[in-house]
């Protein structure tokens, strides 16, 4: 989920492991969970502290990729492939950053470019350069 504002600026969190991996909103649905924009709701309170007041646009893209190694502790046992939801978050300006401090130590606004050229996932990057 990328969080940006109408002057094109890009948040970016750093997550804490593994170490210097920037990425944007990122997570999971919860074994309870069916619907991805609920996951998109929770996640987004989780990692940043924004709440309802946020408006959270489904962008229709769903990217489909392999479970990397490092992150199949947490999938299923049998799930082999991750299946992601993208979704953007337009803010009139930057926004103080209440981070989770268990996932992230940092965060940064970036201008577009800055922020696609610091995340490591491609499907990252894509989401980010393809924004309004």
């Amino acid at each position: 989920m990328v969080v940006y504002t109408a002057a094109g600026e890009v948040l970016v969190l750093r997550r804490r492991q593994p170490p210097d991996f920037w990425q944007s909103v990122t997570g999971s649905l919860r074994w309870d969970e069916t619907d991805p924009m609920d996951a998109a709701r929770r996640e987004l309170r989780e990692e940043t502290g924004l709440g309802d007041e946020a408006e959270i646009v489904a962008c229709n893209v769903i990217n489909r990729f392999p479970i990397l190694p490092p992150w199949r502790h947490r999938y299923a046992p049998d799930a082999m492939e991750n299946v992601e939801h993208v979704f953007r978050v337009p803010l009139p300006e930057r926004r103080t950053i209440a981070l989770n401090p268990a996932e992230h130590g940092e965060y940064e606004w970036l201008a577009r470019a800055m922020a696609a050229a610091r995340v490591a996932s491609w499907t990252n990057r894509d989401a980010i350069l393809a924004l309004p």
